[in-house]
């Protein structure tokens, strides 16, 4: 029985192309990679058991954008809606990856230049992945797979272009840094309204739901009236507050506290902001909005959301601004999470990349400003007035705050006149040392 088993893989290996000799120096492993394993020895002959002709792939840097609202995050995952998942679909479809490799996105090696989680959205993102790329029209029919797929003419996801790389490239290891935007009504800078009437039963279909105490007693606040709302205009005074404790995060921090799972010593808590940019206020559909630019080396989970948050929280409980350098000191303390709904990846950055390829003349540049026309239609139409019309209906910020307002005095005590952050506001976790 040995024996036959031993003529049947002799027979295969034959059929390969393998060796029948053991391989022992490295100039044997050389031949029989190119005997058996090369691409120049297969890009000609069909896969062993298989009718499919092996196509030529390249390693590509696609670029895309996406509205993050129906989506479990872009990182595929079983079973969950992902930006991925439905990218992999698409390239599936159009053949830019071989029926050999659609069974399996493993095999494909997606890497995205930078993570969104849920509900966060990218008017420009990256990912590196071989493609099969022959077809010169390829970005034109993923973007129609995708449109007449589960989302039909409102997909949210589309393909801007691709750009051929090095070999050896990765989107998240090669990217130096990441521009994000953060959009939010002028409202949530109002004076914090304290003595909110608080009933055990919802009066309305709108009431927002509170929890309050350990979570287990339910009450509802009614929501502020939209008219408010609209009618709302941010003071010079309120907005200078919030621009300047915006600008206080800029540099090296540890931002232990605007993430989760991070302790003080650890050292990956340790994040550099580039730049921030604060934008004066501007009227869209009779609301006032202010939009918020964030340059950072590298994000952790939820920063910018806490970053934003507690800028906003500040300046709506007249709170000193010298409570900010404290959270990046060691003690542990709560920062609430801003609405994600504001949030979106502005773009990945690649210079120093960028100008290795110009100097050896490889590789063209990855440039993003080739498809600003088509970028900027994309973010108008899928992102941008997606949030506006989300917080015109739904008044997202305005139930975060009616939230945060409700446990301040208990939880947030860190709130408050003095800047000082109270003993009973520091958390004792394992992350706490």
């Amino acid at each position: 029985m040995m024996r036959a088993c031993s003529n049947r893989i002799r027979a295969f290996c034959s059929s390969a192309g393998c060796f029948n000799r053991t391989i022992k120096t490295s100039k044997d492993r050389r031949r029989h990679f190119d005997q058996a394993n090369s691409w120049k020895a297969t890009q000609n002959h069909e896969f062993l058991g298989s009718n499919e002709p092996r196509l030529p792939k390249k390693k590509v840097a696609l670029m895309l954008g996406f509205n993050g609202t129906p989506f479990q995050g872009m990182q595929t995952n079983v079973g969950a809606l992902t930006i991925e998942g439905v990218l992999f679909d698409a390239l599936c479809k159009t053949g830019a990856v071989s029926a050999s490799n659609a069974v399996d996105p493993k095999k494909v090696q997606l890497m995205r230049a930078a993570r969104t989680d849920k509900g966060v959205h990218a008017s420009c993102n990256l990912v590196s992945l071989k493609m099969i790329c022959e077809d010169d029209k390829i970005v034109e029919k993923l973007n129609a797979v995708i449109i007449k797929g589960q989302f039909r003419s409102n997909s949210p996801v589309s393909g801007l272009g691709y750009v051929e790389t090095q070999r050896s490239f990765h989107a998240k290891t090669k990217c130096d840094s990441r521009i994000y935007e953060y959009l939010m009504p002028s409202y949530a800078l109002k004076q914090l309204e304290p003595n909110k009437i608080w009933t055990n039963e919802p009066q309305s279909d709108n009431d927002v739901k509170i929890a309050t105490g350990d979570g287990t007693l339910i009450r509802y606040i009614k929501p502020t009236d939209p008219s408010r709302l609209l009618a709302y205009r941010v003071d010079q005074e309120r907005f200078s507050k919030f621009r300047k404790a915006m600008q206080m995060f800029k540099g090296t921090h540890n931002f232990h506290n605007y993430t989760i799972g991070r302790s003080f010593a650890d050292q990956a808590a340790n994040r550099f902001m580039i730049d921030i940019c604060v934008d004066e206020p501007m009227i869209i559909q009779e609301m006032e909005w202010i939009s918020v630019k964030l340059h950072g080396q590298s994000f952790m989970l939820h920063q910018i959301r806490k970053m934003i948050s507690m800028a906003m929280l500040c300046t709506r409980t007249d709170t000193p601004l010298t409570l900010l350098p404290k959270t990046f000191e060691s003690a542990k303390i709560n920062i609430p999470k801003a609405p994600a709904l504001g949030l979106l990846l502005e773009r990945p950055v690649f210079k120093v990349y960028n100008n290795c390829m110009q100097a050896l003349g490889q590789r063209k540049a990855i440039d993003f400003d080739q498809y600003q026309n088509t970028i900027a239609k994309f973010k108008n139409e899928f992102i941008y007035s997606k949030i506006f019309e989300q917080e015109l209906r739904d008044k997202v910020f305005d139930a975060f705050l009616l939230r945060i307002d409700s446990h301040v005095e208990k939880d947030y005590k860190f709130f408050n006149k003095d800047g000082l952050i109270p003993n009973d506001s520091v958390l004792l976790t394992k992350y706490s040392v």
